[in-house]
Protein backbone atom coordinates (compact mmCIF):
# COMPACT_ATOMS: atom_id res chain seq x y z
CA UNK A 1 0.00 0.00 0.00
CA UNK A 2 1.02 3.55 -0.88
CA UNK A 3 1.84 5.56 1.94
CA UNK A 4 2.95 9.26 1.79
CA UNK A 5 5.04 10.44 4.88
CA UNK A 6 5.98 13.85 6.30
CA UNK A 7 7.96 13.02 9.35
CA UNK A 8 9.26 16.64 10.43
CA UNK A 9 6.44 19.25 11.66
CA UNK A 10 5.82 21.45 14.35
CA UNK A 11 2.71 22.15 16.45
CA UNK A 12 1.71 25.56 16.97
CA UNK A 13 3.56 25.44 20.72
CA UNK A 14 6.53 26.13 18.59
CA UNK A 15 8.40 29.49 18.61
CA UNK A 16 7.91 30.65 15.20
CA UNK A 17 5.12 28.69 13.76
CA UNK A 18 1.11 29.10 13.44
CA UNK A 19 -1.41 29.14 15.84
CA UNK A 20 -3.30 27.32 13.85
CA UNK A 21 -1.38 24.03 13.97
CA UNK A 22 -4.06 21.54 16.09
CA UNK A 23 -4.15 18.07 15.46
CA UNK A 24 -7.72 18.81 13.93
CA UNK A 25 -6.35 21.03 11.39
CA UNK A 26 -3.19 19.10 10.49
CA UNK A 27 -5.64 16.27 10.34
CA UNK A 28 -7.71 17.79 7.41
CA UNK A 29 -4.56 19.45 5.63
CA UNK A 30 -3.10 16.47 5.64
CA UNK A 31 -6.50 14.82 4.10
CA UNK A 32 -6.75 17.75 1.26
CA UNK A 33 -2.76 17.40 0.53
CA UNK A 34 -3.05 13.58 0.31
CA UNK A 35 -0.49 13.11 3.17
CA UNK A 36 -1.43 9.07 4.55
CA UNK A 37 1.21 9.75 8.06
CA UNK A 38 2.25 12.89 9.50
CA UNK A 39 3.99 13.22 12.74
CA UNK A 40 2.49 14.74 15.69
CA UNK A 41 5.73 17.01 15.96
CA UNK A 42 6.42 18.71 19.75
CA UNK A 43 5.30 15.11 21.75
CA UNK A 44 7.89 16.66 24.15
CA UNK A 45 5.99 19.79 24.84
CA UNK A 46 3.39 19.62 28.08
CA UNK A 47 0.65 21.04 26.69
CA UNK A 48 1.02 19.69 23.10
CA UNK A 49 1.57 15.63 24.93
CA UNK A 50 -1.58 16.68 26.73
CA UNK A 51 -3.60 16.92 23.16
CA UNK A 52 -1.55 14.08 22.04
CA UNK A 53 -3.22 12.04 24.80
CA UNK A 54 -6.52 13.40 24.49
CA UNK A 55 -7.30 13.75 21.04
CA UNK A 56 -5.84 10.96 19.55
CA UNK A 57 -6.32 7.13 20.12
CA UNK A 58 -4.10 4.20 18.78
CA UNK A 59 -4.86 2.16 15.42
CA UNK A 60 -4.88 -1.45 16.57
CA UNK A 61 -1.78 -1.66 18.50
CA UNK A 62 -0.34 -0.35 15.71
CA UNK A 63 2.19 2.47 17.37
CA UNK A 64 0.15 4.94 14.69
CA UNK A 65 -2.94 7.13 15.68
CA UNK A 66 -5.82 8.37 14.36
CA UNK A 67 -8.30 11.78 15.41
CA UNK A 68 -10.43 10.75 17.73
CA UNK A 69 -13.50 12.22 15.98
CA UNK A 70 -12.52 11.13 12.57
CA UNK A 71 -14.66 9.00 10.87
CA UNK A 72 -11.54 7.19 9.23
CA UNK A 73 -8.05 5.83 9.66
CA UNK A 74 -6.96 7.36 6.25
CA UNK A 75 -4.29 10.03 8.14
CA UNK A 76 -2.96 8.92 10.43
CA UNK A 77 -0.68 9.90 13.51
CA UNK A 78 3.20 9.05 14.30
CA UNK A 79 4.71 10.47 17.90
CA UNK A 80 7.87 12.50 16.04
CA UNK A 81 9.47 15.48 17.87
CA UNK A 82 12.43 17.97 17.12
CA UNK A 83 14.80 19.17 19.55
CA UNK A 84 17.94 21.12 19.41
CA UNK A 85 21.03 20.43 20.92
CA UNK A 86 23.89 22.80 22.26
CA UNK A 87 27.07 21.67 24.28
CA UNK A 88 30.64 21.59 23.67
CA UNK A 89 32.29 18.86 21.56
CA UNK A 90 36.34 18.97 20.41
CA UNK A 91 36.61 22.62 22.13
CA UNK A 92 33.59 23.58 19.71
CA UNK A 93 30.14 24.72 20.75
CA UNK A 94 28.17 22.45 18.63
CA UNK A 95 24.38 23.18 17.41
CA UNK A 96 22.21 20.64 16.20
CA UNK A 97 19.16 20.48 15.49
CA UNK A 98 17.61 16.09 16.05
CA UNK A 99 14.20 14.46 15.36
CA UNK A 100 12.65 11.56 17.18
CA UNK A 101 10.16 8.93 16.75
CA UNK A 102 8.83 7.25 19.30
CA UNK A 103 7.37 3.91 18.88
CA UNK A 104 4.28 4.18 21.37
CA UNK A 105 2.62 6.81 23.71
CA UNK A 106 4.35 5.19 27.10
CA UNK A 107 7.57 5.64 25.76
CA UNK A 108 6.98 9.22 24.61
CA UNK A 109 5.64 10.09 28.00
CA UNK A 110 8.87 8.07 29.82
CA UNK A 111 10.86 10.55 27.75
CA UNK A 112 9.08 13.16 28.98
CA UNK A 113 9.54 12.46 32.41
CA UNK A 114 13.22 11.68 32.30
CA UNK A 115 14.33 15.27 31.05
CA UNK A 116 12.00 16.88 33.43
CA UNK A 117 13.94 14.91 36.05
CA UNK A 118 17.39 16.35 34.17
CA UNK A 119 15.91 19.83 34.74
CA UNK A 120 14.87 20.85 31.16
CA UNK A 121 12.46 23.38 31.05
CA UNK A 122 10.11 21.29 28.62
CA UNK A 123 7.44 24.59 28.33
CA UNK A 124 9.76 27.21 26.63
CA UNK A 125 9.19 25.87 23.32
CA UNK A 126 7.73 23.12 21.20
CA UNK A 127 10.98 22.73 20.22
CA UNK A 128 13.22 22.67 23.12
CA UNK A 129 17.02 23.19 23.71
CA UNK A 130 18.70 20.37 25.57
CA UNK A 131 22.64 20.95 27.31
CA UNK A 132 23.38 17.67 26.26
CA UNK A 133 25.65 15.60 23.46
CA UNK A 134 23.79 13.87 20.20
CA UNK A 135 25.09 10.60 21.77
CA UNK A 136 23.86 11.19 25.24
CA UNK A 137 20.57 11.91 23.41
CA UNK A 138 20.79 8.51 21.43
CA UNK A 139 21.90 6.61 24.75
CA UNK A 140 18.73 8.24 26.64
CA UNK A 141 16.57 7.40 23.76
CA UNK A 142 17.66 3.82 23.39
CA UNK A 143 17.24 3.17 27.02
CA UNK A 144 13.69 3.87 27.58
CA UNK A 145 12.82 1.64 24.52
CA UNK A 146 15.12 -0.01 21.50
CA UNK A 147 13.11 1.33 18.72
CA UNK A 148 13.13 4.77 19.42
CA UNK A 149 14.28 6.33 15.32
CA UNK A 150 17.16 9.36 15.88
CA UNK A 151 18.34 11.13 13.45
CA UNK A 152 19.77 14.70 12.46
CA UNK A 153 17.37 16.80 10.91
CA UNK A 154 18.51 19.51 7.50
CA UNK A 155 21.54 18.16 8.22
CA UNK A 156 23.61 20.89 6.17
CA UNK A 157 21.74 24.20 7.20
CA UNK A 158 24.68 26.55 8.56
CA UNK A 159 23.07 27.35 12.26
CA UNK A 160 21.57 24.22 13.52
CA UNK A 161 22.68 20.92 11.61
CA UNK A 162 24.68 17.90 12.12
CA UNK A 163 27.21 19.09 8.80
CA UNK A 164 26.22 23.09 8.91
CA UNK A 165 29.05 24.97 8.28
CA UNK A 166 29.01 27.51 11.77
CA UNK A 167 28.28 24.91 14.47
CA UNK A 168 28.56 21.16 12.77
CA UNK A 169 30.61 18.64 11.79
CA UNK A 170 32.43 16.64 9.45
CA UNK A 171 30.80 13.29 9.66
CA UNK A 172 28.77 11.44 11.54
CA UNK A 173 31.18 9.93 13.30
CA UNK A 174 32.64 12.86 14.83
CA UNK A 175 29.38 13.89 16.14
CA UNK A 176 27.46 10.75 17.32
CA UNK A 177 30.77 9.15 18.54
CA UNK A 178 29.58 5.12 20.08
CA UNK A 179 26.11 5.91 19.11
CA UNK A 180 26.88 6.28 15.39
CA UNK A 181 25.68 2.55 14.48
CA UNK A 182 22.29 3.37 16.32
CA UNK A 183 21.90 6.10 13.34
CA UNK A 184 19.93 4.95 10.21
CA UNK A 185 18.79 7.96 8.41
CA UNK A 186 18.95 11.94 8.03
CA UNK A 187 17.09 14.56 6.85
CA UNK A 188 17.96 16.38 3.51
CA UNK A 189 16.29 19.66 4.50
CA UNK A 190 15.22 22.05 2.07
CA UNK A 191 18.16 23.37 0.70
CA UNK A 192 19.38 20.30 -0.48
CA UNK A 193 18.21 17.46 -2.58
CA UNK A 194 19.20 14.08 -3.08
CA UNK A 195 21.61 14.15 -6.02
CA UNK A 196 23.79 16.59 -3.94
CA UNK A 197 23.93 14.01 -1.09
CA UNK A 198 24.63 11.83 -3.01
CA UNK A 199 28.03 13.12 -3.53
CA UNK A 200 29.22 11.97 0.02
CA UNK A 201 29.45 8.07 0.02
CA UNK A 202 29.60 8.47 3.81
CA UNK A 203 25.64 9.19 3.48
CA UNK A 204 25.49 5.79 1.38
CA UNK A 205 24.19 3.52 4.12
CA UNK A 206 21.62 5.97 5.66
CA UNK A 207 18.12 6.51 4.34
CA UNK A 208 17.43 9.45 2.91
CA UNK A 209 14.61 11.18 4.21
CA UNK A 210 13.00 14.43 2.96
CA UNK A 211 10.00 16.17 5.19
CA UNK A 212 8.48 19.17 5.37
CA UNK A 213 9.40 20.97 8.55
CA UNK A 214 6.16 22.74 8.60
CA UNK A 215 5.57 25.69 10.93
CA UNK A 216 2.26 26.09 9.25
CA UNK A 217 -0.15 24.44 7.58
CA UNK A 218 0.34 25.32 3.72
CA UNK A 219 3.56 23.96 3.96
CA UNK A 220 2.89 19.97 4.86
CA UNK A 221 4.02 18.24 2.83
CA UNK A 222 6.37 21.03 0.38
CA UNK A 223 8.85 17.72 0.93
CA UNK A 224 7.92 13.73 1.92
CA UNK A 225 8.47 10.54 1.40
CA UNK A 226 6.83 7.85 -0.40
CA UNK A 227 6.64 4.23 0.97
CA UNK A 228 5.12 0.98 -0.42
CA UNK A 229 4.38 -0.60 2.70
CA UNK A 230 2.76 -4.11 3.70
CA UNK A 231 1.67 -3.68 7.65
CA UNK A 232 0.86 0.20 7.78
CA UNK A 233 2.19 0.51 11.33
CA UNK A 234 5.51 2.01 13.44
CA UNK A 235 6.91 -1.41 13.17
CA UNK A 236 7.10 -1.35 9.45
CA UNK A 237 8.59 2.37 9.46
CA UNK A 238 11.18 1.87 11.89
CA UNK A 239 12.34 -1.37 9.66
CA UNK A 240 11.67 0.43 6.06
CA UNK A 241 14.12 2.96 7.63
CA UNK A 242 16.64 1.20 9.51
CA UNK A 243 17.13 -1.29 6.91
CA UNK A 244 16.84 1.15 3.79
CA UNK A 245 14.31 -0.88 2.21
CA UNK A 246 14.70 0.10 -1.71
CA UNK A 247 12.25 -2.59 -2.07
CA UNK A 248 9.52 -0.15 0.21
CA UNK A 249 10.95 2.77 -0.47
CA UNK A 250 9.44 4.35 -3.15
CA UNK A 251 10.63 8.19 -3.20
CA UNK A 252 10.92 11.42 -1.80
CA UNK A 253 8.89 14.40 -2.84
CA UNK A 254 11.46 17.81 -3.21
CA UNK A 255 11.29 21.11 -2.33
CA UNK A 256 13.29 22.84 -5.40
CA UNK A 257 16.59 22.96 -3.08
CA UNK A 258 17.13 26.49 -4.56
CA UNK A 259 14.18 27.83 -2.72
CA UNK A 260 15.76 26.83 0.59
CA UNK A 261 16.71 29.60 2.89
CA UNK A 262 20.42 28.49 2.67
CA UNK A 263 21.10 27.27 -0.02
CA UNK A 264 23.55 30.07 -1.91
CA UNK A 265 25.93 31.49 0.62
CA UNK A 266 24.98 35.15 1.06
CA UNK A 267 24.63 38.40 3.03
CA UNK A 268 20.88 39.27 3.32
CA UNK A 269 21.57 42.38 4.98
CA UNK A 270 24.08 43.51 2.07
CA UNK A 271 21.68 41.51 -0.43
CA UNK A 272 24.66 39.68 -1.57
CA UNK A 273 24.20 36.02 -2.70
CA UNK A 274 26.96 34.00 -4.44
CA UNK A 275 27.60 30.35 -5.43
CA UNK A 276 30.42 28.29 -4.13
CA UNK A 277 32.79 28.89 -6.66
CA UNK A 278 32.31 32.95 -6.14
CA UNK A 279 32.35 33.18 -2.27
CA UNK A 280 36.29 31.00 -2.51
CA UNK A 281 37.42 32.99 -4.91
CA UNK A 282 36.41 36.23 -2.47
CA UNK A 283 37.74 34.34 0.41
CA UNK A 284 34.20 33.79 2.10
CA UNK A 285 34.16 37.85 2.32
CA UNK A 286 31.17 39.39 2.06
CA UNK A 287 32.38 42.40 -1.29
CA UNK A 288 30.22 45.02 0.77
CA UNK A 289 30.60 44.94 4.77
CA UNK A 290 33.82 43.22 4.49
CA UNK A 291 32.78 40.72 7.12
CA UNK A 292 32.80 37.05 6.93
CA UNK A 293 29.85 35.59 4.51
CA UNK A 294 27.12 33.01 5.64
CA UNK A 295 28.20 29.42 4.39
CA UNK A 296 25.49 28.25 2.35
CA UNK A 297 24.32 23.99 1.76
CA UNK A 298 26.16 24.35 -1.67
CA UNK A 299 29.40 25.14 -0.25
CA UNK A 300 29.15 22.81 2.92
CA UNK A 301 28.55 19.99 0.24
CA UNK A 302 31.26 20.85 -2.19
CA UNK A 303 33.57 21.04 0.88
CA UNK A 304 32.90 17.73 2.38
CA UNK A 305 32.15 15.83 -1.09
CA UNK A 306 34.24 13.28 -2.51
CA UNK A 307 32.62 12.72 -5.62
CA UNK A 308 31.47 14.69 -8.95
CA UNK A 309 27.81 16.58 -9.00
CA UNK A 310 25.76 13.85 -11.08
CA UNK A 311 26.83 10.58 -9.39
CA UNK A 312 24.23 8.17 -8.48
CA UNK A 313 24.81 5.52 -5.28
CA UNK A 314 23.76 1.96 -6.59
CA UNK A 315 21.53 2.14 -3.68
CA UNK A 316 19.38 5.15 -3.95
CA UNK A 317 15.93 5.60 -5.17
CA UNK A 318 14.12 8.49 -7.14
CA UNK A 319 12.94 11.56 -5.98
CA UNK A 320 10.60 14.28 -7.56
CA UNK A 321 10.45 18.39 -7.23
CA UNK A 322 7.31 19.80 -6.86
CA UNK A 323 5.98 23.56 -6.66
CA UNK A 324 3.18 23.49 -3.86
CA UNK A 325 -0.36 24.22 -6.17
CA UNK A 326 -1.10 27.05 -4.68
CA UNK A 327 1.90 28.79 -5.61
CA UNK A 328 1.29 27.98 -8.98
CA UNK A 329 -1.78 29.28 -9.02
CA UNK A 330 -0.77 32.47 -8.35
CA UNK A 331 2.14 32.76 -10.30
CA UNK A 332 -0.33 31.91 -12.85
CA UNK A 333 -2.91 34.64 -11.58
CA UNK A 334 -0.06 36.91 -11.11
CA UNK A 335 -1.05 37.43 -7.27
CA UNK A 336 1.76 37.52 -4.72
CA UNK A 337 0.19 35.53 -1.94
CA UNK A 338 -1.10 32.46 -1.99
CA UNK A 339 -3.59 33.54 0.87
CA UNK A 340 -5.81 35.47 -1.32
CA UNK A 341 -9.12 34.56 -1.45
CA UNK A 342 -9.14 33.99 -5.72
CA UNK A 343 -6.07 32.17 -5.19
CA UNK A 344 -7.91 29.97 -2.65
CA UNK A 345 -11.01 29.54 -4.51
CA UNK A 346 -9.32 27.88 -7.38
CA UNK A 347 -7.02 25.59 -5.01
CA UNK A 348 -10.21 24.19 -3.41
CA UNK A 349 -12.38 23.84 -6.50
CA UNK A 350 -9.21 22.11 -8.15
CA UNK A 351 -8.86 19.72 -4.94
CA UNK A 352 -12.71 18.91 -4.52
CA UNK A 353 -12.98 18.29 -8.36
CA UNK A 354 -9.81 16.24 -8.99
CA UNK A 355 -8.28 15.05 -5.35
CA UNK A 356 -5.66 15.63 -3.07
CA UNK A 357 -3.13 18.25 -4.02
CA UNK A 358 -0.23 15.80 -4.31
CA UNK A 359 -2.30 13.28 -6.82
CA UNK A 360 -3.02 16.57 -8.88
CA UNK A 361 0.42 17.62 -9.26
CA UNK A 362 2.37 14.19 -9.66
CA UNK A 363 -0.65 11.86 -10.69
CA UNK A 364 -3.21 13.54 -12.77
CA UNK A 365 -3.64 13.10 -16.41
CA UNK A 366 -3.68 16.49 -16.87
CA UNK A 367 -6.11 16.23 -19.80
CA UNK A 368 -9.27 15.97 -17.43
CA UNK A 369 -8.35 19.66 -16.40
CA UNK A 370 -8.88 20.87 -19.60
CA UNK A 371 -11.99 23.35 -19.86
CA UNK A 372 -11.88 23.08 -16.07
CA UNK A 373 -9.34 25.52 -15.12
CA UNK A 374 -7.25 27.79 -16.83
CA UNK A 375 -5.14 26.33 -19.72
CA UNK A 376 -1.62 28.19 -17.72
CA UNK A 377 -2.04 26.18 -14.54
CA UNK A 378 -2.28 23.02 -16.65
CA UNK A 379 0.82 24.59 -18.41
CA UNK A 380 2.80 25.37 -15.24
CA UNK A 381 2.18 21.68 -13.61
CA UNK A 382 3.19 20.09 -16.81
CA UNK A 383 6.06 22.58 -16.24
CA UNK A 384 7.06 21.87 -12.63
CA UNK A 385 6.91 17.72 -13.73
CA UNK A 386 9.82 18.21 -15.90
CA UNK A 387 11.63 20.32 -13.82
CA UNK A 388 11.33 23.51 -16.07
CA UNK A 389 11.68 26.20 -13.77
CA UNK A 390 13.46 29.38 -13.15
CA UNK A 391 15.12 29.80 -9.70
CA UNK A 392 16.54 32.79 -7.58
CA UNK A 393 18.68 30.55 -4.95
CA UNK A 394 17.83 31.35 -1.03
CA UNK A 395 20.28 32.55 0.86
CA UNK A 396 21.67 33.86 4.49
CA UNK A 397 17.80 33.12 5.91
CA UNK A 398 15.85 34.33 2.90
CA UNK A 399 13.97 31.62 0.84
CA UNK A 400 14.73 31.93 -2.53
CA UNK A 401 12.35 32.18 -5.67
CA UNK A 402 10.80 29.63 -7.79
CA UNK A 403 9.40 31.04 -11.20
CA UNK A 404 7.70 28.78 -13.88
CA UNK A 405 6.97 31.36 -16.68
CA UNK A 406 9.61 33.96 -17.45
CA UNK A 407 9.05 37.63 -17.23
CA UNK A 408 8.21 38.28 -21.18
CA UNK A 409 5.25 34.91 -20.68
CA UNK A 410 3.80 36.83 -17.22
CA UNK A 411 3.42 40.00 -19.60
CA UNK A 412 1.48 38.30 -22.34
CA UNK A 413 -0.48 36.39 -19.56
CA UNK A 414 -1.04 39.41 -17.74
CA UNK A 415 -2.48 40.69 -21.12
CA UNK A 416 -4.38 38.09 -22.04
CA UNK A 417 -6.00 37.88 -18.41
CA UNK A 418 -6.95 41.64 -18.64
CA UNK A 419 -8.89 40.97 -22.08
CA UNK A 420 -11.10 38.30 -21.07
Amino acid sequence: MRQILDLHIHSRYSRACSKDLTLENIDNTCRRKGVNIITTGDFTHPAWFSSIENELEEINSSGLFKLKKAKDDKNKFILGTEVALIYKDGDKCRRIHICLHAPNIESARTLNDVLRKRGINLKSDGRPIFGMSAPELVKICLDIHPKFLIYPAHIWTPWFAVFGSKSGFDSMEECFHEQTENIFAYETGLSSDPEMNWRLSALDKLTLLSSSDAHSLPNIAREANVFDMDDVSYEEIYNIIKNKDLKKINKTIEFFPEEGMYHYDGHRDCNVFMPPQETKSKKGICPRCKKPITIGVSYRVDDLADRPLGYRPDNSYPYQKLVELDKIIAEVFGIKSRKSKKVQAEYNFLLDKFGPELFILMELDLNLLKNKTDPQIIEAIDRVRKGKVQVKPGFDGQYGQISIFSDKEKSVNSKQVKLI
